[in-house]
């Protein structure tokens, strides 16, 4: 079964929508990887600081299943695809990795290419999956997040009221 690697991400109404959506995560794919959870500073536009976090799980589900599933339970939690690439969300659930998969197809591309441009994406896959190999760049998570350039990142990791 491969190994599924999901970013999860909410800057609306955080504290409700984040717990909701790893419990709606859970009854879909079963038992998480779950990381720490991240205080991120919005990119691309003003607006409120996201909590992100990284959850990992095997499936026996394809591909396209696991997609369709992760955009009805960003439906379910009033996320619309009408909103622009940068802007505020009641829940952003990006699918990183479907085991070692290379795929292109329309608007499903993996691995994300932007796994390893994002630091909300990349330090808790790096957290939950260090010795994991990136399927095309060939170097650990761990390796990747080493290299990464951290300077003027405006991440933290954070114990949110949900998880204490």
């Amino acid at each position: 079964m491969p190994e599924v690697f999901v970013s999860v991400g909410s800057n609306v109404d955080r504290d409700r929508h984040m717990p909701s959506a790893l419990a709606a995560l859970r009854g879909s794919f079963g038992p998480l990887r779950v990381s720490s959870v991240y205080e991120t500073a919005a990119v691309g536009f003003e607006g409120d600081p996201f909590y992100n976090l990284v959850v990992g799980f095997e499936t026996d589900l394809p591909l396209a299943e696991v997609a369709n599933e992760l955009a009805r339970i960003e439906a379910d939690h009033g996320r619309t695809r009408e909103s622009k690439k940068f802007s505020a969300r009641t829940l952003d659930l990006d699918l990183l990795l479907y085991g070692d998969a290379v795929v292109s197809e329309g608007k499903l591309k993996l691995p994300r290419k932007e796994l390893t441009e994002y630091a909300f994406m990349l330090e808790p896959l790096a957290e939950i999956a260090p010795d994991l190999t990136h399927p095309v760049l060939g170097l650990s998570f761990r390796e990747l997040w080493e290299r990464y350039e951290k300077k003027g990142l405006q991440q933290v990791r954070i114990v949110p009221p949900w998880r204490s």
